[in-house]
């Protein structure tokens, strides 16, 4: 039977990294930053179409013990990476094909530089418990926790908004992905025990309490997820041709009837990956709205579109996370909801599950998905917490 495996608390993920740091440093940590990771509960990509997403930070993250050095050297031991160190200055910052780890540190410090070219090195520890390749973000959280920790060190007047845009164009520029800005974002600025409702064209948020009688579910199909680059890619050229066919910058600016008013001139493989895109900016701010009023039955019709959208209509699932949303679908009815969540080709599935069904979810997900497909899935239980620069309220 597949174990469930539990986040750990943020305390005890501290206490370990200042441990480790005595140990590499032989000194104490002057401080323990840490960034969450995320999921994201509905609107899958929208976000490279300026359009609207609903993530919320999760207790899995990342947490870097630290101290400021006097010279310009960064020394950081990666306890999750084979217990590597990377050492570098910071005048000679360059991609590290044998680290790869090493590449998000060096591009958001170098991102970081052209913003407060006066900081100086550090000697960082960093350990955590995102799972790695499960569309959670563990870059992300990666990033701002890094941001986190100079802005402290440094006594930099960084916003958290501001830390987002840095992550992204470590991304971007230095690793090499072409990543939109939700998760940096949420890492930075979600609020503990909500969702974020995000506009990605204009970055204003607005946040949505997460029932207290609800727990996140994330269930890790456990797929390779082969074909997600260039697949990821060719969507969003797909997208971009509608909304150039429009005279638009991103599909966020062209409607649901402007779209059927022209589908016979759009090819049918395109009208289908825009009017996902579209509808499924709708449901994102239906499901906001819903969940501020607690209304579980909008929810999961929402989730479930949501789910089938992206099966049909931009085709990013696989039959086997077509299965798990289907035998958890049995279980929750209107009392929950259930998608995919990511980029697809593979990767998790995001339940909103009532705490009095969270057992039986387990239990139908244990029992059934490694005989139906061959796979033993990995299951987390979550609860939203709060970002590394959001202030408490």
């Amino acid at each position: 039977m597949t174990s469930v495996v539990l986040g750990q608390l943020e305390l005890d993920e501290q206490a370990l990294v200042k441990v480790l740091f005595e140990q590499q440093f032989q000194c104490s940590a002057v401080q323990v930053c840490y960034a969450p990771g995320r999921v994201n509960l509905i609107g899958d990509h929208t976000d490279y179409n300026d359009g609207f997403v609903l993530p919320a930070a999760i207790n899995y993250g990342t947490s870097i013990a630290s101290a400021k050095r006097e010279d310009s050297i960064v020394k950081v031991y990666a306890h999750d990476c084979e217990q590597q160190i990377s050492e570098f200055t910071l005048n000679e910052i360059v991609f590290d094909e044998q680290m790869m780890w090493s590449n998000y540190v060096k591009g958001t410090i170098q991102a970081l530089l052209k913003k407060y070219p006066d900081i100086k090195g550090a000697n960082l520890v960093v350990t955590g418990n995102v799972p790695q390749g499960a569309g959670l973000s563990s870059s992300a959280s990666f990033e701002i926790a890094l941001l986190k920790t100079f802005a402290l060190l440094y006594q930099l007047d960084l916003t958290g908004v501001e830390a987002a845009l840095l992550g992204q164009q470590a991304e971007n520029d230095f690793v090499g992905c072409n990543c939109g800005i939700m998760d940096q974002l949420i890492s930075a600025m979600g609020q503990q025990g909500h969702a974020m409702l995000l506009d990605c064209k204009d970055l204003s948020f607005e946040d949505a309490p997460i029932p207290d009688e609800l727990t996140l579910v994330i269930i890790n199909s456990n797929v390779k997820r082969g074909l997600v680059g260039s697949e990821y890619n060719l969507r969003r050229e797909q997208c971009e041709t509608v909304a150039q066919y429009f005279g638009v910058t991103a599909l966020r600016d062209v409607t649901l009837a402007q779209l059927n008013s022209a589908k016979a001139q759009i090819e049918p493989i395109l009208y289908k990956r825009a009017r996902h895109v579209i509808t499924e900016n709708h449901r994102a701010v239906n499901t906001f709205k819903a969940l501020k009023v607690n209304d579980m039955m909008t929810i999961s019709e929402t989730m479930k579109a949501s789910h089938i959208s992206l099966r049909d209509d931009f085709e990013v699932t696989t039959k086997e996370m077509d299965g798990l949303v289907e035998m958890i679908d049995d279980v929750l009815g209107d009392k929950g909801g259930v998608r995919m969540t990511g980029g697809g080709f593979g990767g998790c599935v995001i339940a909103l599950v009532p705490n009095d069904l969270v057992t039986k979810v387990n239990e139908v997900v244990n029992d059934k998905y490694e005989s139906e497909f061959g796979l033993k899935p990995s299951i987390y239980l979550c609860t939203a917490t709060q970002g590394a620069f959001r202030s408490a309220n």
